[in-house]
């Protein structure tokens, strides 16, 4: 008989090959698997990652609903100074006074909506980039690096965040300003869109981004460093935690990076507040209107006009958040990731 062409020859040479290479492979083996880290030997998957996204989500959402009454103060005191004079507690007294107990929860349920799916993004996020950059460069140089992925890791996730987060803080800020502007969230949203249509909800991005991002990097850059801090001064680690346990860990170092990124996001913070009331900044694009603001404010009352509301509420928050989101990671079963010193024994 006739030899087989050259073709046949290599398809039945290639076949052959083929199939002594999946001759080696054992039944019932999972072909994709994630990576673990190297240091705990730990896997971080697609479930971790939704588990970290709920808990942040759960966190944010409880923590910004709790303190929607110094919320509201503390957005009055930024949009009317002038009547808003006398400080946290008057300002309470105020809003009270003239508006009733009530008042206190104006925008509760744009802020509890709006926050849960901040905190789904952000904390997820920052789960998700943080890991996957300390998968992709290692535990030596993750843990030389480890401010910098944070920052990283932090910018990109409120970034997403914000992008879903800002329709939701217009109507809160709208309806903080002006209580009769709509009844609960449906209606401001419907009220909005027909008023300003879609770009009404975007007014304040660029402030959000302003504002939320830089005061995230620092949440959690400044979160993580104190709470190293903590546990190198206690000579305990996550694994080993000191006598307050690592929920006071979390807890404490909440407060110091609550404060600090308080600080820092303020200015931003309160230009949020002012572009999102009615008129404020004149006519024309968000950035002229932003510098409009910041011109009839002056610096100085940007960084300091209800500043120590904020930090009383940034840094308790912060805390309840860190605080929350280790509980529930817990009670989902998900021990939370983080950076290991490759030097340690341990």
């Amino acid at each position: 008989p006739s030899p087989l062409p050259p073709i046949f020859l290599n398809f039945s040479h290639n076949t052959t090959h083929t199939m002594s290479l999946y001759s080696n492979i054992t039944p019932n083996a999972n072909l994709v698997a994630p990576k673990p880290i190297a240091k705990s030997g730990k896997v971080y998957d697609l479930m971790y990652y939704l588990k970290g996204s709920a808990a942040g989500g759960i966190c944010c959402s409880i923590t910004h609903g709790a303190l929607t009454p110094v919320d509201v103060v503390k957005t009055r005191i930024q949009l009317d100074p002038v009547k808003y004079n006398s400080g946290l507690v008057g300002g309470f007294k105020t809003v009270i006074a003239e508006e009733g107990t009530g008042a206190l929860l104006t925008g509760l349920g744009a802020t509890v909506g709006g926050y849960f799916v901040q905190g789904w993004f952000k904390f997820g996020g920052v789960e998700f980039f943080k890991i996957n950059i300390v998968k992709s460069i290692g535990d030596e140089r993750a843990w030389e690096l480890k401010t910098p992925i944070y920052l990283a890791s932090a910018a990109a996730a409120e970034t997403i965040a914000d992008i879903f987060l800002c329709p939701l803080e217009a109507v809160r800020i709208r309806s903080v300003s002006d209580p009769e502007f709509c009844d609960g969230l449906a209606d401001g949203f419907v009220k909005m869109l027909k008023s300003e249509g879609v770009g009404g909800f975007y007014a304040g991005i660029g402030p959000i981004l302003f504002k939320q991002v830089p005061y995230t990097m620092a949440k959690f850059a400044v979160q993580g460093a104190a709470a190293d801090a903590i546990y190198g001064a206690t000579g305990s680690t996550p694994e080993t935690p000191p006598a307050i346990g690592n929920l006071g860990v979390s807890l404490g170092s909440g407060v110091i990076a609550g404060v600090a990124a308080a600080i820092i996001s303020h200015p931003a913070d309160t230009l949020l507040s002012l572009v999102n009331k009615a008129g404020a900044g004149g006519d024309g694009p968000i950035f002229t209107r932003l510098m409009n603001i910041a011109g009839e404010v002056g610096i100085v009352k940007l960084c300091t006009n209800g500043l120590l509301p904020r930090c009383v509420m940034i840094g308790s928050l912060t805390a309840g958040q860190f605080g929350i989101f280790d509980t529930v990671m817990g009670a989902l079963g998900a021990s939370k990731f983080h950076f290991h010193n490759p030097a340690d024994k341990k």
